[in-house]
Formats: structure tokens, sequence, C-alpha cells
């Protein structure tokens, strides 16, 4: 086997990229992706239980304003001397004879069972109230960023299926260049065994081939990188290759100027509501100063054997309580949570400036794609007529091949050029979107 046709071989097998044997490759749309991730995506799933967390911690702060029931049943025997006596009462069987001091000093032994209703209402509990706000905004705070959650996977989707455009395009393009590549090679063959070329040209010709075949192999590895990451996005396990239903083409874009940062993100919201509820806190610390009004009942019924009600009270009341020094650790919790509200309002005016930020870098990015998209379309236009010119000239054997090896890497730089050109514009626009979405 001659030096080409091994070649020529080796291309062949090395044109099918291992790393897509055995896979399956599947179209899919975009739209196909945003709907799969946003039913089975695990950190949206993950920031939903968060939610779910934060109702819950919600729900448990009724218990600021909901009364507190429990139900008791208590069976003894006793000789205590006041137990005894007490019991006897609860029963009311006390006859004159359990008065003698005897009896009293050393009862007999006594059965008691008793069922207790216990009921206990908060009515004023000022640091309670507030508290139980907080929790409420704290759960607004978490829903909003599970909304955030979701937008920023939206985002990457539209940044990955692009990305997957893109190399389905490099692999295009790498894919005609490696044919043109194998043509040139062919024609350096035949006029070098004609004698019309020197054996180095024939070798820098299939040095050519064999770097074009390489950068084939590096692309068609990237569209089963990125296929990996719209996988997990999508939370799908499987060897699977994507396949864009479009192609890779400019976006319009329009008046991008009048975009701006709303403090009405889902994000940027949670953050002031996660500052509302941190001054909310410091102030249920304060209002832990003043006094706590509870009403409480109870209902009682007795007897000497077990589920049986010969004997029944009540008790009702209410309780004003003011637990008017702990120390120093109110004025500690005060003081934190003053700390806290302090800390969470600087966090919020710097991550609305980091947003603010980010829209202007993403703004200077779309104008510099958009005015680098002309000179690479240009650039692009310009080798292929170079390329075109060349080729037919070394037909000829008026070219150089090495001239000739020279416009066919350009052409496939500026075509590659012109296409990353048109993916850094669309991404530029939709991250403007992205940070300005409400």
């Amino acid at each position: 086997m001659n030096k080409a046709l091994f070649f020529r071989v080796v291309f062949y097998f090395l044109a099918i990229s291992p790393s897509l044997w055995g896979q399956e490759v599947v179209p899919i749309t975009k739209e196909e992706v945003q709907q799969a991730v946003a039913e089975h995506n695990l950190a949206i799933k993950i920031s939903e239980q968060d939610f779910y967390k934060a109702e819950a911690d919600y729900k448990q702060t009724t218990s600021v304003v909901l009364p507190h029931i429990g139900v008791s049943y208590t069976g003894l025997t006793t000789t205590n001397p006041l137990m005894a006596f007490g019991s006897k009462l609860n029963q009311e069987i006390l006859t004159e004879g359990d008065f003698n001091p005897q009896l009293l000093n050393d009862p007999s032994s006594i059965s008691n069972y008793a069922l207790a209703i216990e009921v206990q209402q908060p009515l004023i509990n000022l640091d309670g109230i507030y508290q139980r706000k907080a929790v409420k905004t704290k759960m607004e705070a978490v829903a909003l960023r599970t909304t955030r959650t979701k937008d920023h996977l939206a985002f990457e989707v539209e940044q990955y299926y692009m990305q997957l455009q893109l190399a389905y395009k490099m692999v295009e393009v790498l894919s005609k260049t490696k044919e043109s590549a194998l043509a040139n090679q062919k024609l350096a063959e035949d006029n070098f065994r004609q004698g019309y070329l020197q054996k180095a040209d024939v070798l820098a010709v299939e040095v050519r081939v064999m770097e074009v075949q390489n950068q084939l192999q590096t692309a068609g590895s990237n569209v089963k990188n990125i296929s990996d990451h719209l996988s997990h996005l999508m939370g799908e396990k499987g060897n699977v290759v994507f396949k864009p239903a479009d192609s890779l083409s400019l976006n319009v874009s329009s008046e991008t100027e009048s975009y701006q940062v709303s403090k009405n993100r889902a994000d940027i919201k949670a953050l002031q509501l996660s500052t509302e509820a941190h001054a909310t806190v410091h102030r249920a610390s304060k209002m832990s100063f003043l006094p706590r009004l509870n009403a409480f009942g109870s209902y009682q019924m007795y007897d000497d054997h077990p589920f049986s009600a010969d004997a029944n009270g009540y008790v009702v009341g209410a309780q004003l309580s003011w637990n008017i020094l702990e120390g120093a650790k109110r004025v500690g919790l005060a003081q934190k949570s003053k700390a806290e509200f302090k800390r969470s309002e600087l966090e919020y005016a710097q991550y609305v400036s980091q947003s603010n930020v980010e829209m202007g870098k993403a703004r200077r990015m779309l104008t510099d794609a958009e005015s680098h998209l002309v000179l690479a379309r240009l650039a692009m236009d310009h080798s292929r007529e170079s390329l075109r010119i060349r080729t037919n000239r070394f037909r000829e054997g008026l070219e150089k091949s090495a001239d000739l090896l020279l416009a066919e890497t350009q052409y496939a730089q500026k075509q590659l050029e012109y296409y990353q050109t048109v993916f850094k514009f669309n991404y530029a626009l939709a991250y403007i979107q992205f940070l300005t979405k409400v």
C-alpha cells in the first residue's frame, strides 16, 4: 500500500468520530429543550423544595395566632396524703370521715383517673407576630428565587443551544474544507507523478489534510460535550448526541439602549424582600422586651375507675407575663438582628450595582460583535474568492502549493471567525434580555 492510499484509509476511519460510535443522533428544537428543562431539571426541583421548606416554616408560625389544644388521660394509684385527699376531692367522693386526722395522715390506697382538655390562646404576642411576618416575607423571597432559577436555566438553554449550532457549523465548515483538501491532495499527487511538483509539496498538502482532520475530530467531540450539557440540563441520562433543528443564524436585534435592569427582576426583588424580612426580624427582637398576654382554659373529668367520668371541673384564666431581664441575651439578639439587617441592605445595593455593571458589559459586547460582523463577513467573502482563484491556478500549475494551502487555511479560519462572531452577537443579545427580564 503506497503512502497516499494509506493516508486515505486512515482519514476514512478518522472521519467517523469514535466519540459518536454507538450513539443516537436526535434532532431537537430549542422549544423542546426548554420544555424538558422546565419539567425535569434537578436545579428547578431543588429550588421548589426550598420553597416548600419555607412554606412549611411559615405554617409553623400560625402558633402565634391559633390556639394550642392538648388532651391527656392520666391514671394513678397513691397513698400520698395530699394526693389521696385531692383525688377524692376531685372525684367528689369526700365524706366527713375522710377528715379524720388518722386517715388524713395515713390514707388507704386510692386510684384516680383523669381526662384533661387544655387550651392556650395567644392574645398579645408582638414579637411573635413580627417573626411570623418576617417568615412570610422570606417565603415570598424564596418563591422569587425559584422564578429566577428558571429564568437562568432558560438562558443556559439558549446559550448551549447556540453553542450546539456553532459546533455543527464548525463541523460543516471543516467537512467542506476536508473535501477540498482531499481534492487538492489527489491533484498534488497526480502533478507529482507527472513531475510538476516536488515531494515536499505533496507532503505539505498531506499535512494540511491531517490538520483539518484533527480539527474535525475536535469539533465532533465538542458536539458531544455540548450534548452532554443539554442532557444534564434536561435531567436525562443516555448516550445521545443532539442535533439542532435549525442552523446558526443572526438574530434580529431591537434597540437595546432602552433596556434597563429593573428592580422588579425576580432575583433583585427577592433580595429586597430578604432585606425587609431582616428589618422585620430586628423589629421583632425589639418587641421581645414587651409583655405577653395569653388566655388559657382547662376542663377535667375524674373517676376512680378507668374510662368513667362521675366528676368534672374547669379552669379559665388569662396570664400577663413580662420577662424583664434575661441578662444581656435579648440585647445581644437585638444587636445581631440589626447587624444582619444592615448587612442585607449593603448586599442588596452591591447586587444591584453589579447587575448594572453586567448590563454595561453586555451592551459593549453586543456593540463590538455588531461592528465585527461586517468585517468578518467581508473577510470571509474575500478569502473565499482568493481560494477560488488560487485553486484554479494550482490546477493549471501556475500556483505554488504553499500559497494554495495558505489560502485554504485562511478561508476556513475566516468562516469560523464569522460564525463565532454571529454566536457572540446572539449571546450578547440573549444576555441583555436575561439581565432585563422581569
